[in-house]
């Protein structure tokens, strides 16, 4: 009888040890090293664990639902991206689970070109996807609680990296970047643009021209000031970036004539004043270089002959022809093409004119081109209401 009784008790010991390795020892079943598990908003417990099953998280999901049920998680499954490291128990995995414990979604925005582009990014890192995206930022009403419109929306974002949840709606990740936005225009900023005869919503779209200009630090302000004097003088800006925008080929090393009677309300050479909204995000250097651009008599800038990113500056165009000579004669032979001899129509188009071929940039890196989108009946035109006074000489 007693030998009976210690067989029984030693069963009942290896059975206890045994469920209680299945618990609290090492139970996951993939080989990386981690293993994101994506609930998604309004996945079920059943869900859950066919997803578990096809993916094999756990070596024993019997044991995995068993604990479940224990724990009252069946009932509580909380959406998000969780992280399970190799060797985790299924007890640990469950407290993690129940808990809510996800783990935190880096998102880093460098340069935004277009909604669709920022949507697809969104997309890509969250649980919303894209089309979500886009649907919210094409509404007025969600837009109208960051003081922005469909034009100007992209004013609100600036470049930096923000941590989010993985399952973070798109209100909450929009107002995350409007609350850093608005922290970063403090009362000295603000002093600066109105200085400019600027607003924060004009001096970011300035500032995108400028971004899509040159990658040269030196020649961001002396650019910007360019375009303040033109503004200032009534004159077209006829900036090249904002061609490209406007065809949305942003591939385009050099903008013919041809090019700039492209309709659109973004178009610099046929509308006066800033286009209704921005055509990239900024970096915070180039907003700086425009809230602090230099008092210049500039009013043209074209690359210099060795290509290397930075500009000539000139006050009249007479001088500014011989620097675009140079520069299209450089360019010519690194093409490998002649010149159009219609190119300088457009130049003369502008009343004392911008410049068709400011390109000041060195290559930039490089996207897909997207189909031009069909054209604005009605374009917006996007005037700075009180423009700079600037001395010319």
């Amino acid at each position: 009888m007693r030998t009976i009784f210690r067989i029984g008790l030693l069963v009942l010991i290896l059975l206890l040890a045994f469920i209680g390795w299945r618990i609290l020892g090492p139970a996951t079943g993939f080989s990386d090293d981690k293993y994101n598990l994506y609930i998604r908003t309004g996945m079920d417990y059943e869900e859950l664990a066919a997803l578990m099953r096809k993916d094999t998280v756990v070596t024993s999901q019997a044991a995995f639902n068993f604990m479940a049920s224990r724990m009252d998680y069946r009932q509580n499954v909380k959406a998000g991206k969780y992280e399970i490291k190799k060797g985790m128990s299924i007890l640990s995995i469950l407290r993690m689970l129940r808990n809510g414990r996800q783990v935190p979604v880096h998102f880093t925005i460098a340069k935004v070109r277009t909604h669709e582009g920022l949507a697809g990014m969104i997309g890509r890192k969250f649980e919303c996807d894209s089309a979500t995206v886009s649907a919210f930022i094409a509404n007025k009403d969600s837009l109208a609680a960051f003081g922005v419109d469909t034009n100007t929306f992209l004013t609100i974002i600036f470049p930096d990296t923000y941590t989010y949840f993985w399952n973070t709606p798109p209100s909450a990740i929009f107002k995350k970047m409007y609350t850093n936005s608005a922290a970063w225009w403090t009362a000295e900023r603000k002093l600066k643009a109105e200085n400019e005869g600027l607003t924060p919503i004009t001096a970011y779209i300035l500032a995108s021209i400028v971004e899509e200009e040159t990658n040269a630090i030196s020649d961001k302000g002396k650019i910007a000031s360019v375009y303040l004097n033109r503004m200032a003088r009534g004159m077209k800006l006829g900036a090249d970036p904002t061609i490209k925008f406007a065809m949305r080929n942003f591939e385009l090393r050099r903008i013919y004539t041809k090019y700039t009677k492209t309709e659109s309300p973004y178009n610099t050479y046929l509308y006066a004043g800033l286009p209704p909204g921005p055509i990239c995000t900024p970096t915070e250097q180039t907003l700086t270089a425009v809230l602090e651009a230099p008092k210049t008599d500039y009013l043209f800038f074209v690359a210099k002959p060795d290509l290397q990113g930075f500009s000539n500056f000139a006050a009249t165009y007479k001088e500014h022809l011989q620097y675009r000579k140079l520069y299209q004669d450089a360019l010519d032979k690194r093409m490998g093409v002649k010149s159009e001899p219609a190119e300088e129509d457009a130049d003369k188009a502008l009343n004392e004119p911008a410049d068709r071929d400011t390109v000041a940039v060195a290559p930039a890196a490089k996207t897909s081109p997207v189909k031009p989108v069909k054209p604005v009946k009605k374009p917006v035109k996007h005037v700075v209401k009180h423009p700079v006074k600037h001395k010319h000489k």
